[in-house]
C-alpha cells in the first residue's frame, strides 16, 4: 500500500497560517500531513480541530492528538463543524464559531483508501465493491447497485461522474441483476467496459462511472456544500478558506462559491457604496495547481486545483 502524500502541502498552509495562535480546522485528516504542517507552525496558543469519516485516519489521528495536546480529530464529515465547534465551546466556556483563523477542506481520497483493495475504491484491484469513507455505516456500493433503479443510476453517473453514456451503463447494471448481483470492483468495471461503445485510450472506461458511484455513497457535493457555507459562520473577520480540489464538480463549487461571496448581494445596475455591497470574502490570488516536479513525484497530483479566499465580514 503506497504512503499517502499530502498535495499542495507548503502552498496550501502557507495560505492558511495566518496567525500562529489561531485556531484551525482540517477538514479532512487522511494520514496528517497537513494536520502536522498546520501543528508546526502554530505557537503553543495555538489549536487544531481535523474531521475524517474514514476509521484507519482517526486510529493515526488519535495517536496524533495523544502526543500534541494542541490537536483533536473528529470521526465525522467537515460537515459538522458548527456542531464540533459548538460541543467544544460549551466545554471549554469559550464561544469558538466566529473565531476560527482558517479553514482548510483538502477534497481527495487518500491514497490509502485507493490502494487498499478492500476499500472498493478502485477498479485496479478487485476488492468489495463497497466505496464508503466510513466503512462502519451506511449502504455500499454494492448494495445500492443491487436495489437503484436504471433512471437513478443513469442520473447518479451523469451528475455525479459526467459520464456521457450513463443511460447504457445503467440499463447493462439493472440487467445483470436478472442473472446475478455485482460484489466486486472487477465485476462493475468489467460490466462497464462492456456497456461503453466508444472506449477513450487515455482512460479507463469505468473511471466516471466509480467516481460518480463513489460522490454519491459518500455525499461528497452535498457535505462540501454544507461546510462551504459553514466556513462563513465559523471563520473570524481575515479568517482564511482554502480548498484543494481533484475534479470539475467539486472545483466548480467552490469557485462559483467564493466568487459569488466576492461579488455580494449588489443588484446589477444600482449605484451602491461599498459597505452596501455585502462582500463576505475577498480571493486571494489565482487558483494554484500543482508545480511539475510535484507532478512527477506525485503523479495523483495531477489534477488538483487550490482556491483561497479571506473573510471580510
Amino acid at each position: 500500500m503506497s504512503e499517502h502524500i499530502s498535495v499542495l502541502l507548503h502552498e496550501a498552509v502557507d495560505a492558511l497560517v495566518v496567525d500562529p495562535d489561531g485556531f484551525y480546522i482540517d477538514g479532512t485528516f487522511g494520514r496528517g500531513g497537513h494536520s502536522r504542517e498546520i501543528l508546526s507552525r502554530l505557537s503553543e496558543k495555538g489549536r487544531l480541530m481535523a474531521f475524517d469519516k474514514d476509521p484507519e485516519a482517526i486510529r493515526v489521528a488519535d495517536e496524533l492528538a495523544q502526543q500534541d495536546a494542541r490537536f483533536e480529530i473528529v470521526h465525522g464529515s467537515f460537515a459538522t463543524m458548527q456542531t464540533a465547534l459548538d460541543h467544544i465551546s460549551k466545554k471549554e466556556a469559550k464561544e469558538w464559531r466566529g473565531n476560527i483563523t482558517g479553514v482548510m477542506l483538502d477534497l481527495g481520497v487518500s491514497s490509502p483508501q485507493i490502494d487498499d483493495a478492500e476499500r472498493g475504491f478502485s477498479f485496479s484491484k478487485d476488492g468489495p465493491l463497497d466505496m464508503r469513507m466510513d466503512n462502519t455505516e451506511g449502504q455500499s456500493a454494492a448494495d445500492w447497485l443491487a436495489e437503484a433503479d436504471a433512471k437513478d443510476i443513469a442520473f447518479v453517473l451523469k451528475e455525479y461522474g459526467e459520464e456521457k453514456f450513463a443511460k447504457r451503463i445503467a440499463n447493462a447494471i439493472v440487467k445483470h441483476r436478472e442473472t446475478g448481483s455485482l460484489n466486486t470492483t472487477f465485476e462493475l468495471a468489467e460490466l462497464i467496459d462492456s456497456a461503453v461503445p466508444v472506449k477513450d485510450k487515455f482512460k479507463h472506461p469505468a473511471t466516471r462511472s466509480f467516481q460518480g458511484i463513489r460522490i454519491f455513497i459518500n455525499g461528497e457535493l452535498d457535505d462540501l456544500t454544507a461546510a462551504l457555507d459553514d466556513s462563513l459562520e465559523v471563520l473570524k473577520v481575515s479568517g482564511r478558506l482554502v480548498v484543494i480540489s481533484f475534479h470539475s464538480l467539486e472545483d466548480r463549487l467552490a469557485k462559483r462559491f467564493m466568487q459569488k461571496q466576492a461579488k455580494g448581494d449588489a443588484p446589477k445596475g444600482l449605484p451602491l457604496r461599498e459597505d452596501q455591497i455585502n462582500r463576505r470574502l475577498k480571493l486571494i490570488g489565482k487558483a494554484i495547481k500543482p508545480s511539475e516536479k510535484e507532478v512527477e513525484e506525485n503523479v495523483r497530483s495531477r489534477s488538483a486545483v487550490m482556491r483561497v479566499a479571506e473573510k471580510l465580514m
